[in-house]
């Protein structure tokens, strides 16, 4: 099948890394501070507010010991993309000369010297975590060693394996006037090595740390013979494979003399940006921008404390870095590899496994998912119900001879698809399927060019979305022939179709054959993959179209019932509050005495408790064993109450430059599961909630005198297993 060709078509503004919607002024004028600036919190700090949260999960003694080198991995990786995209965008600001403020009053040069001094903490909290674990880990029979603890067999050893793994792979690279700098890649671990020639001459050369192998390697025990000083005969010993490299590097550099060797580390900007408007194909495009990914300007470059200052010149000159983008590290570095242990068959170190259940009523029509949904609404909250009925669906779809077109969104699928094996499949069985790949889902561009040629191969029609538009949302149709009419049953969610993470991520999802939303459903589609200019949805709120001012007219609801004397309240729980609009219109419910409970897992930048403006606003946020994903949208509505979920936060770029859903709960059993069972144990959480200060700081929320302790993916866990 061809490839689909993009033209011209009006449909959104061009994608961007900025949350803020206007185009940013380029004047040498720098604009004026916002008069309500006072009234949000920066975004970029807020979002290292949630790291913070996260770290503190690996220092809360509370959690098993892996779990805690886990969250402390997780620190490192998400910290890197933070660099990426986030500190890039800033740095592009910068470059460009724009001069607009962040809704809290700060140009780009301000927020990049804040994001500093933020980091800069962070990152040594995140050392000394890292030394209070390591013993904690030997005591637990995991051993950590420095290369220059070891005793000469371990070494022997070690030079053995040396010789025969890892000297093939690795590649000197000399700088010097007949050879250019190397290039650097994103996130590699590098040697900068100073060899002494025999003339005398000191000379820099570069070794990348191969990421093909182990960054922990496993060496063999001090002591095999017997346990001796708290080692037992069955621990596990590691050593850092740079050290390794750095004791050997004579064979690299055979005849010369090793001077000295450092470990740096730098990140690239990784931000995409495609000129849509102007791509002949947009999978092309998406394929080179990939490739110029590796090529981007470094925006962050740490090194150890021993490196000395010519060292870091050369770097520094060659990577085109000023002082503000380096960052000096105890050894380490790259404590995101720690995430390697959590492999380790270490049952007693772990959070218990559990297994996912299967939520009532999908096993009682013998097997026939399609009788299940015409029976009832299914409601899937995962990780605690199985994503096993997602895949089900699609599969009997696939096989079903009733079935006559299967059309499904798809953002971030992950390796191995059982989702995209069974589309293809319905296509190879003579189904109409349709597919809207988002190729620009970031970091996952590349498995999904891969998916989009395999399902064009089985014949599948797959598109790309709209120009400018990224689609995000998470739906799928199946259109069935029942007799003489046709039915069509829905998945919608707000997690990605992606088995791996529905056991990580907390989510939810509805299978339904509601008709409004099947004919919902079939307009969104007829949207993303022909020509329609449709505006009102008889269920559906969809960005860009509706979503914005649906969410408005829902808060202004709760503003009006509460100014009648009815009671307003409301419950968000999403990932990310931004979007200046909505904060306001937030500010102005609590005004009028609507109750207004926020349950925000990262960003937010509004604030709280600010007298005379929300005070009736209370931010939490609950981090924990699972990623809460779910989007929740409650409102009291008078006593006749509405529950929505959906793909979207409340930020800029979901409402204004995303495809997004966000779909009701009609059925009042489900509304009821979500506010009594949901939304009410994430409220009463008291373990791991932690309280937003108007400051923007969060502490956490501990019980009042007499109250029970409630960690609510705790409570979760049982409960789904017993859910109605």
């Amino acid at each position: 099948m061809p490839r689909q060709r993009l033209t011209r078509r009006a449909s959104g503004a061009n994608n961007s890394s900025a949350d803020a919607s206007p185009a940013p002024k380029k004047t040498h004028e720098v604009a004026a501070v916002p008069p309500d600036a006072v009234l949000f919190l920066n975004r970029e700090l807020s979002q290292l507010e949630f790291f913070r949260r996260v770290l503190d999960e690996a220092q809360d003694e509370t959690n098993p010991l892996l779990e805690r080198v886990k969250f402390l991995s997780i620190v490192g990786s998400i910290m890197a993309e933070f660099f990426m995209i986030r500190v890039a965008g800033l740095r592009q600001q910068l470059a460009a000369g724009v001069v607009d403020r962040s809704t809290d009053g700060l140009t780009a040069a301000e927020q990049l010297k804040a994001i500093r001094k933020v980091v800069l903490d962070l990152m040594g909290d995140a050392r000394n975590t890292l030394r209070a674990l390591l013993p904690q880990l030997a005591r637990a029979g995991i051993h950590i060693h420095d290369y220059a603890t070891l005793d000469v067999e371990q070494r022997a050893a070690l030079r053995a394996y040396f010789d025969q793994m890892v000297f093939p792979v690795l590649t000197p690279l000399a700088f010097d006037p007949a050879r250019p700098f190397p290039h650097i890649s994103n996130m590699s671990m590098n040697l900068a090595v100073i060899v002494r020639t025999q003339a005398g001459h000191e000379r820099f050369a570069r070794i990348k740390v191969p990421n093909t192998l182990p960054r922990l390697l496993p060496v063999k025990p001090p002591d095999d013979r017997a346990p001796a000083n708290g080692r037992g005969p069955h621990d596990l010993h590691f050593v850092w494979l740079e050290q390794v490299i750095a004791a050997n590097l004579a064979a690299l550099f055979p005849g010369q003399t090793i001077v000295e060797t450092h470990p740096f580390r730098i990140t690239r900007d990784a931000d995409i940006a495609l000129q849509e408007m102007d791509a002949e194909d947009l999978l092309d495009t998406v394929e080179q921008s990939l490739r110029e990914r590796r090529f981007g300007s470094v925006v962050r470059m740490t090194i150890d404390r021993d490196m000395p200052e010519s060292i870091r010149d050369v770097l520094a000159e060659n990577l085109d870095l000023s002082p503000d983008t380096i960052y000096t590290l105890d050894p380490p570095l790259g404590t995101s590899d720690l995430i390697s242990l959590y492999a380790l068959d270490r049952p007693d170190l772990k959070d218990p496994p559990f297994a996912p259940v299967r939520p009532p009523g999908l096993d009682d029509e013998e097997g026939d998912i399609f009788a299940a949904i015409r029976r009832q609404d299914i409601l899937l909250h995962h990780p605690y119900d199985s994503f096993a009925p997602v895949v089900d669906f699609l599969e009997q779809a696939a096989r079903d001879p009733h079935v006559l077109a299967i059309k499904q969104t798809l953002y971030r699928v992950g390796r191995n698809s059982p989702v995209v094996q069974a589309l293809m499949e319905a296509a190879r069985n003579g189904k109409q399927v349709a597919v809207v790949m988002e190729l620009k889902a970031r970091f996952d561009e590349e498995s999904n060019i891969e998916w989009a040629r395999a399902l064009e191969q089985e014949g599948v029609h797959v598109v790309y979305g709209l120009v400018g538009l990224k689609t995000h949302s998470k739906i799928a149709l199946v259109v069935r022939k029942e007799g003489d009419q046709l039915r069509r049953y829905v998945h919608l969610a707000t997690g990605n179709y992606n088995p791996g993470t529905a056991r990580l991520y907390t989510d939810i999802g509805l299978l339904t054959a509601n008709p409004d939303m099947g004919a919902d459903a079939t307009d969104v589609f007829n949207y993303l993959t022909g020509y329609s200019t449709k505006t009102d949805y008889r269920k559906f709120l969809v960005a860009p179209i509706n979503l914005r001012s649906g969410i408005d007219s829902l808060i202004r609801r709760e503003i009006e019932h509460q100014k009648q004397g009815r009671g307003g309240h409301l419950i968000l729980k999403l990932n990310s509050l931004v979007d200046k609009q909505i904060i306001h219109l937030l500010y102005e419910a609590s005004q009028a005495g609507v109750k207004v409970d926020l349950i925000a897992r990262g960003i937010c930048c509004l604030r709280p408790g600010i007298p005379g403006v929300s005070d009736n606003i209370r931010v939490t946020s609950i981090v924990g064993r699972f990623l809460e994903h779910s989007r929740l949208f409650w409102f009291r509505n008078g006593g006749a109450e509405q529950v929505y979920a959906g793909s979207a936060d409340l930020m800029p770029r979901n409402l204004d430059r995303r495809v997004e859903i966000v779909f009701p709960f009609e059925d009042p059993r489900v509304v009821r599961q979500v506010r009594d069972q949901i939304l009410a144990t994430y409220l009463a959480d008291n373990v791991k909630a932690r309280v937003m200060l108007p400051d923007g700081t969060y502490q956490r929320r501990r019980p009042e005198p007499g109250e029970a302790t409630l960690s609510a993916q705790q409570v979760l866990l049982p409960r789904a297993e017993r859910s109605v």
